[in-house]
């Protein structure tokens, strides 16, 4: 897929603003400093279409951008960057919890995982209470430039494993890094399968 255009349309904490038409939508989620604004950036060809920042937590709102006029990139929250209690840690932020609940027009949400970490409880937790809900999702490694091929593999596997344990077969997944592209292709002919297989010019 060839991204013509990517457009900001808006930004809110409620979900019953998000846009009112029918077109599909790929949210992308992950813990603070994952790199989700540069994945972001990378995919649509614009340098600051999302904004990155060192500050974890800059992502607060459900942030649409439209892509070539036919598909949105929603741009979640990262999870995991407020200092909260313990009973407080299993529950996402309220409106994350019903975007993924209420928006009917979500096809595939991407869970991005830094590739350099071993895998982390609120990574897997997430990704289980996606799988309760039946939301499909995909992992994204980021980050793939950070380690030798070896390496990767080597993570890869570990995390494999370790949803195997729960999992009767492991999510879709993509390697990638934004500073070289990296899994730019995979990911945006993964989207466009999609939406070719729902009829999407």
């Amino acid at each position: 897929m060839l991204v013509k255009s990517a457009e900001f349309v808006m930004s809110n904490s409620d979900v019953a603003k998000c846009p009112k038409n029918r077109l599909p939508e790929y949210a992308f989620i992950g813990r603070s400093n994952v790199g989700k604004s540069s994945l972001i950036n990378m995919l649509t060809n614009k340098k600051n279409l999302a904004k990155t920042s060192g500050r974890p937590g800059k992502t607060q709102l459900i942030n649409h951008f439209l892509i070539n006029k036919n598909w949105y990139l929603v741009d979640l929250p990262g999870y995991g960057y407020a200092k909260v209690s313990k009973s407080s840690k299993k529950t996402f932020q309220k409106f994350i919890t019903q975007y993924f609940s209420l928006r009917e027009q979500l096809v595939c949400a991407f869970v991005l995982v830094d590739i350099r970490h071993e895998p982390q409880p609120i990574d897997l937790e997430f990704m289980q209470w996606l799988g309760e809900n039946g939301i499909p999702f995909s992992i994204i490694f980021t980050k793939a430039d950070k380690l030798k091929p070896k390496a990767i593999e080597n993570h890869v596997e570990v995390y494999k494993n370790i949803l195997l344990e729960t999992w009767e077969e492991t999510p879709n997944y993509f390697i990638t890094s934004s500073s070289n592209d990296i899994g730019k292709e995979a990911v945006l002919a993964y989207i466009d399968q999609l939406n070719e297989n729902m009829n999407i010019d």
